[in-house]
């Protein structure tokens, strides 16, 4: 399962989105350090379910009237402060755990109300651009300290005839989870000596800042919007190349609530909601003050980031495997019962090894359930695809 870490400074409101996202039951509070064992939960990706080119919608528990949501991991750590990649605050409990993580949403007070500790200070006091900058910094220096600590290791191997410098980078990054892949890709960009013993502390921190990029990519979530000074979202997008996402996190976590209560019509993701059960004035108020943010911003963003996160940055597509190319069933018949995330190139066979190592290793073709069609190995697969997978280890 992809893996979305929430990082930012203590109080920018990564617990706010994280139980948001989850609906988890975990500390929300306005001090720094709320929290201090890491959040592990699931979330989910919206798309568009392929049930809406049927006649009848699938009745599968993640569809709801054709919005599909799939399942991602969402881990939220402690705060990050300046000095996180020293061991300063809960840095290094943090950092440790960013290594398991595929690409990473920066959590920003966009109203400027904290200062860099994660500290109250008055709105716009503090400008949020800082925090993207810092946030970035702190994961750098801290993945260049593990290269610059490791880094004999790679020296010693270079004593031998057989020496591979790719091969032995990728041994020292395989934790931090970069592949002989990124390293290749990574040091056909990077100028360097041939010779380990004659890299300095430059070069390692080129190659940590680099391979941080490629295996940790960011999204910054610019929450707080609904109390943000004017032209705040704006700046940050000027000041940045990561994408920015305006988010109401307290906004999407009421909605929630809302729904839960049956209150209101919402569904994640929605750019509005319909008030549906009996509220009082005061709550009517505060969902109306909802509604302009997420009239202004297109809903209240959190699922907008999580989409971003995994769509667009890490480049995924949905493809559904069936049994039944015609009825679109498994073999106990659920209709489209599960829905797999995969790189965008990816083939039948990577399908069929992502449902199953013994289907892919029995992998003899595929058909592609809308047009009842066999595709090929190499066809490229494309979201929303249906595709009924033949293997010798199952139907």
């Amino acid at each position: 399962m992809i893996t979305v870490a929430l990082a930012g400074k203590p109080n920018a409101g990564k617990s706010t989105f994280y139980t948001a996202a989850t609906m988890a039951d975990v500390d929300v509070a306005n001090y720094p350090f709320t929290t201090i064992d890491a959040n592990r939960g699931v979330t989910h990706v919206r798309t568009e379910c392929p049930c809406l080119d049927r006649d009848e919608r699938c009745g599968n528990e993640n569809c709801r009237d054709g919005k599909r949501y799939v399942p991602v991991e969402l881990l939220d750590v402690a705060g990050l402060v300046p000095g996180a990649h020293e061991g300063k605050g809960l840095g290094n409990q943090f950092l440790d755990e960013l290594t398991n993580a595929d690409v990473v949403l920066n959590v920003v007070d966009a109203s400027g109300a904290t200062n860099a500790e994660g500290e109250p200070v008055e709105v716009g006091a503090h400008d949020p651009l800082d925090d993207v900058d810092f946030i970035e910094e702190e994961m750098d220096l801290w993945l260049a300290g593990i290269v610059d600590r490791n880094w004999e290791g790679v020296e010693r191997q270079s004593r031998s005839p057989d020496f591979d410098l790719e091969a032995a980078v990728t041994d020292l990054l395989t934790g931090f989870g970069a592949t002989e892949h990124d390293v290749t890709a990574v040091l056909r960009e990077l100028e360097y000596p041939d010779d380990p013993k004659a890299w300095t502390d430059a070069d390692r921190e080129a190659l940590a800042r680099a391979i941080r990029r490629r295996t940790k990519p960011i999204v910054v979530v610019a929450n707080k919007v609904d109390a943000a000074p004017e032209g705040a979202v704006d700046r940050l997008r000027e000041g940045t190349d990561k994408p920015v996402v305006p988010v109401t996190a307290d906004g999407e976590l009421a909605l929630r609530r809302a729904a839960e209560a049956g209150v209101v019509d919402y569904d994640p993701g929605d750019e509005g909601f319909d008030v549906v059960g009996d509220i009082s004035d005061g709550q009517r108020e505060g969902l109306e003050a909802i509604r302009g943010a997420m009239a202004e911003y297109g809903g209240t963003g959190v699922q907008t980031a999580l989409n971003a996160a995994v769509y667009d940055l890490l480049d995924r597509i949905t493809v559904f495997p069936v049994q039944d190319a015609s009825k679109w069933t498994d073999g106990t018949g659920n209709v489209l019962p599960d829905a797999f995330l995969l790189p965008a190139g990816a083939t039948p066979p990577d399908l069929a090894y992502a449902v199953h190592t013994d289907i892919g290793e029995g992998y003899l073709h595929a058909v592609d359930a809308r047009s009842s069609r066999r595709i090929g190995e190499s066809h490229e697969l494309s979201e929303g695809d249906v595709v009924k997978i033949v293997s010798t280890a199952g139907p």
